[in-house]
């Protein structure tokens, strides 16, 4: 244990309103989407807006009503590689082209934050902004280009 974790955060446009039939089956699968990271191995905390269930209401940028953020932390890159590509977290994101519009430039970002630290939205979108200035470094990276948890770095 480095007494670092990985943050992740993703954002992305809605192809119309959350409340609207398009998002429906979107919006129907994310308790148990939830339910699956939130018992996930490596799972430590994720981002939830006032109603305590998601972030469905945060919205991070006041000018843009449909971008939506998704912000978690987990014990390691691997851990949070696997629930997002080798569980059913995976059947959700392959339709995510039906429910979110296609995105210019970096709309995720991981980075390593002391153990028990909950980044906040202005925290994790600047991260991405990061991302997109600078490329992929040790204040943010992708799941391509990683980085080591800076007690790892020698």
């Amino acid at each position: 244990m480095t007494g670092f974790h990985v943050a992740q955060v993703n954002v992305g446009r809605i192809v119309a309103p959350l409340d609207g039939p398009e998002l429906a089956d979107f919006v129907a699968q994310l308790p148990e989407i939830n339910a699956l990271a939130d018992h996930a191995p490596g799972f430590v905390w994720r981002l939830v807006d006032d109603g305590g269930a998601d972030s469905t209401g945060l919205r991070p940028d006041d000018n843009d009503g449909r971008l939506l953020i998704n912000c978690s932390t987990w014990e390691s890159v691997e851990a949070l590689e696997d629930f997002a590509y080798h569980t059913d977290h995976l059947r959700v994101l392959s339709r995510r082209r039906e429910w979110f519009q296609r995105m210019e430039g970096p709309h995720q970002a991981l980075w390593w934050v002391p153990a028990g630290h909950r980044p906040s939205v202005a925290e994790a979108m600047e991260r991405i902004a990061i991302l997109g200035e600078r490329g992929s470094g040790p204040d943010a990276f992708t799941f391509r280009d990683r980085y080591p948890a800076p007690a790892a770095i020698s």
